[in-house]
This record gives C-alpha cells, structure tokens and sequence, in this order.
C-alpha cells in the first residue's frame, strides 16, 4: 500500500472531504451510497499512504487531525471546481436527471408534500428524490441534503432562503367536542375549555388574537389542558378524537376541515405569533447548483404559490 501511486488517491481524497463535512463514518458513508466498511477501509489506505494520521476515531464521531484538517482544506477548493464543472456539463443537455435530497417537517411532509410528489416524478421521471421527514432543524451542508423546507421566522443567514407560500394558525375542534361543551364566543371563553397545545418551555401556555377585520384590538388569553405535544399531527389527532380545541397551522387542518371532520373555532379572530408565517425552502450557498435542485425548488414554488 506505501508503493500506492497519488493518482490512485482521488477517490480517498474526496472520501476524507467528506467525512470532515459529514461528522461520522456512518453518515459519511450514507451520502456516498457505500458501506461504513468501505468508508473506514479507504480512511484507513489513505493514512497508511501518508504516513501520517488523519483521523481521530471514537464511538460517535470523528475529529480530524491537525494533519487531516490541513489535507482537507487544501482540497475543498478543488473539489468544488470539479463538481461544479462536472454538473454545468452534465446538466447542459438531456432531461432533467440526478437525486434530490429533501428534509422537510413531518406534518407538511405527510399531509401536503408526500400526496403531490407523485405528480412531480411523473414529470421528470430520471430525477430521484430522497425525503427525511423530521421536525428537527437540521443543518443541511453537514447533512448532505440539497434543500430543506422550514416553518419557521429564523433562518440562516448562510443559506439562500426562497419563499414557498404563507401560512397561518387555525383554532379548530371537532363536532362532537362543540356539541359538547359549545362553541367559545370570544378568545376569553377559551379558559373554560380544554386546549390542546405545543408545549413553550416552562411558560404558562397562552394564546394570542387580533381581530381579523384589521382593528388594533388584541386579546391574550391564558389556556389550559390535559394534552401538549410538539407535533402539529398529534395535536390534530387529539382534536379529531374531541379531546378539545386545537391551535394547529393551516397545513396541518387543512384536511379535516375539507373533510369537516374539523371545524372552525373563533374565524374573526386570528392567532399572533402561534407559529411562523410562511414556508421557505432553503438551500446551501452554491455558485452552480444541480439543474434536479432548481427543478424541483421552481416546481415547488409553483405548487404551492397559492398557498
């Protein structure tokens, strides 16, 4: 292996440069479709070429060495030149082709992504999409994923950020529940029922309103129930079970309500601040991005353009 030629080395350079984004030989090796045998194996060859040590190994993670952290800095460049070379080729002519890496919320994800993808790989049918459907922020460079869609008024200042559509909270309850213990007339009303909630810390849970005719009045109410959870889903399916009055984003209600398995609580008032506004897709910073990304970015843009 000492007598190894340099220019067989590429292939454990590029696997090193990846490895040092990814944190982990197991990720390291799911972005690159190769077994974390084959990952540790070609480390391994490239060390033993070098002489030196590039790789600190522990059970979770991986730290590179001085030696290691210098071998990829000198390659990042490098590396970037030929990948951005190689898809301005490639994505030239022919149709549309490569794989798309997603991560978007579970609930947007489940109820509105997943029901219409269908029609998008029917267009474009050489495309492969890979969906991770997590409520976690994850950083999509270290990650390995082309674009995440976000539900959030936070975003990273190092990516590009584009709009997908508005969105806003809805309080909503079954029928059996209103049936039950009757529709509240005013946000005030709330206290006396049973809301289902997103946990904010050890914050009392509150509710915010503002009237939807555009007046300056705001309420802020107090809430109380026996069910929170940080998963829009859960709560909506707490809701449908008449458990009791639900703050949900309108993705997330939007079935039920088409269905009128949900109904409408308290329309002429809207909730402040419950969630974030609008949908984005966000995207890592790249002087040439695939031709699939842009596709499928402009495709969801126009889906969704309505809202």
């Amino acid at each position: 292996m000492t007598m190894m030629k340099t220019d067989t080395l590429w292939v454990h350079l590029h696997w090193l440069t990846v490895l040092a984004e990814a944190g982990s030989f197991t990720r390291a090796a799911e972005r690159l479709d190769v077994s974390k045998a084959a990952m540790s194996q070609k480390i391994k060859e490239l060390e033993e070429m070098a002489g030196v040590s590039l790789v600190q190994r522990t059970t979770r993670s991986v730290r590179l060495t001085s030696a290691g952290e210098k071998l990829v800095e000198d390659l990042r460049e490098p590396f970037a030149r030929i990948a951005q070379s190689f898809f301005s080729v490639r994505d030239e002519a022919g149709p549309v082709r490569g794989v798309v890496r997603v991560t978007a919320p579970v609930a947007f994800a489940r109820q509105q992504l997943v029901p219409m993808v269908g029609d998008f790989l029917r267009e474009y049918p050489q495309v492969r999409l890979q969906l991770d459907v997590t409520d976690r922020l994850v950083s999509p460079a270290s990650e390995g994923f082309d674009l995440a869609i976000r539900h959030s008024q936070n975003l990273p200042e190092t990516y590009v950020a584009l709009p997908l559509c508005e969105t806003r909270a809805l309080l909503v309850a079954s029928p059996a529940y209103l049936a039950q213990f009757g529709m509240p007339a005013t946000p005030d009303a709330l206290a006396q029922h049973n809301c289902l909630y997103y946990p904010r810390g050890l914050e009392a849970p509150q509710w915010r309103f503002c009237r939807v005719n555009g007046s300056s009045e705001t309420v802020q109410v107090r809430i109380a129930g026996n069910f929170a959870t940080n998963n829009s889903e859960s709560i909506r399916d707490a809701a449908l079970q008449g458990i009791g009055i639900a703050m949900l984003p309108d993705f997330s209600a939007h079935a039920a309500l088409t269905a009128g398995t949900l109904q409408r609580v308290l329309p002429q008032w809207q909730a402040v601040d419950a969630f974030a506004d609008r949908l984005w897709v966000i995207r890592p910073y790249a002087a040439q991005v695939p031709r699939a990304v842009t596709t499928f970015i402009h495709w969801l843009r126009a889906r969704f353009a309505e809202g």
